[in-house]
């Protein structure tokens, strides 16, 4: 009697995942300590189908497109380039002899895995996210009976268990607001080296680039930092780093929070921070080239789902000039 053949049904794999898992094996495979059985992993999942193969292919040609302008960025920024240096230099020679073209790219424009502000790629601390959110994507998750959390665009969060019970949460990267209904226990959002708790009410964090940003839009929350506890009552705010703590401000709840109703406001903002901001939310990647209008102000209130309108708006308000490559590469100069 024959063995029995087992059945087995081959789902498609939508595009922008496979994109997406491809853009992951090629940040693991330049930045982690890969393993033989990593190796391994990774050609099993590039054999799986020419789909597969395509989207790695894909992910190698957007770093090929990207060189003119790292290569830019690193003899214009001190840190990026300490960084990039620190990166090729430890790359070991089995990832080189392994990746073969695409470390050739990386090598030259690697940056871009190793400092994840420029956006176009997850860094190695989201890899382990239990909720993750893509570019321009915004996402609700139930913690639990009693804790709402809207995810805005690139956002990565792990819950907090203890007991069985969900009791928090950790901010990875981005950006997240929580809606509280009242308990006897308080809630924690533990973001960098601080954490923020509430028994009941709203409030937002923000956890970008070194810096945590925590908003009180309705209630109370406590901050909690090394260097000292923060009380935030509705529209107020603080923001934190590694090693300090800022004050209490007051702020204006509606800006801070245009992002939940689809929109960015700006008031008086330097046009790289609104730079950026837009990257946070557009696929691809803006870079200002020109320097001196790095700080130029900007007010405005653009609709994140038309965010290329704005662009073009800021292109003829401040006289630059725009080049568009592949991957959604966008040079102002």
């Amino acid at each position: 009697m024959k063995t029995p053949v087992p059945l087995v049904i081959d789902y498609p794999v939508p595009p922008d995942v496979l994109r997406e898992e491809a853009r992951i094996w090629l940040s693991r495979l330049v930045v982690a300590e890969v393993k033989q059985v990593d190796l391994q992993a990774f050609k099993r999942w590039q054999r799986t189908s020419p789909a597969h193969a395509e989207a790695f292919e894909e992910a190698k040609r957007q770093w090929q497109a990207m060189k003119p302008v790292l290569g830019e960025l690193l003899r214009s920024e001190p840190k990026i380039a300490a960084r990039h240096e620190r990166m090729v230099n430890g790359q070991s020679l089995g990832r080189r002899a392994f990746l073969g073209a695409a470390v050739s790219v990386v090598a030259a424009a690697g940056i871009a895995v190793a400092y994840p502000p420029l956006g176009m790629w997850p860094s190695p601390d989201e890899w382990n996210a239990e909720y993750r959110t893509a570019t321009g994507e915004q996402r609700d998750v139930a913690l639990g009976e009693r804790v709402s959390v809207i995810l805005n665009t690139q956002t990565s969060i792990r819950r907090q268990v203890a007991d069985g019970e969900i009791v928090g949460m950790e901010l990875i990267a981005g950006e997240v607001a929580v809606d509280l209904v009242a308990a006897r226990s308080a809630f924690a959002v533990v973001a960098g080296t601080g954490r923020s708790l509430a028994d009941s009410g709203r409030f937002e964090v923000r956890r970008l680039e070194g810096k945590v940003c925590v908003t009180c839009i309705e209630g109370a929350v406590r901050v909690e930092h090394p260097a000292g506890v923060r009380m935030l009552q509705a529209r107020q705010q603080t923001v934190y780093s590694a090693s300090a703590v800022s004050g209490v401000t007051n702020i204006d709840v509606a800006n801070v929070s245009a992002w939940r109703k689809g929109e960015l406001v700006f008031r008086q903002t330097p046009l790289a921070r609104v730079l950026d901001e837009i990257n946070r939310y557009r696929p691809g990647r803006v870079v200002l080239m020109a320097k001196s209008r790095r700080e130029s102000p900007v007010s405005g209130r653009f609709p994140i789902a038309v965010l290329d309108e704005a662009l073009l708006q800021i292109e003829r308000t401040f006289g630059l000039g725009a080049r568009s490559f592949p991957g959604g590469l966008l040079v102002l100069s």
